[in-house]
């Protein structure tokens, strides 16, 4: 997989996980990605304070992004 298609299928994750962020008053967007397997996205809005945004992390946006791109390993939240 290319690199495009790789950022195109983190965008298509990103779309996925999009609308639940912003129904809390959050959004996301795709920083970096590095070397084709580390992802860097920056929580916005309402989740640069949630206590939930870890949990929102890991079980949300890191799971969604590995279901379009298998390839990714890691995914950081950056701010």
């Amino acid at each position: 997989m290319t690199t495009v298609e790789i950022k195109d299928n983190i965008e298509k994750a990103l779309s996925e996980i999009r609308p639940f962020l912003n129904s809390d008053g959050g959004d996301i967007t795709l920083v970096e990605i590095i070397d084709d397997k580390h992802v860097k996205v920056r929580l916005e809005g309402a989740c640069t304070s949630c206590s939930l945004s870890i949990s929102t992390m890991k079980a949300g946006v890191e799971t969604t992004i590995k279901k379009y791109a298998p390839q990714i390993e890691t995914v950081e939240n950056v701010s």
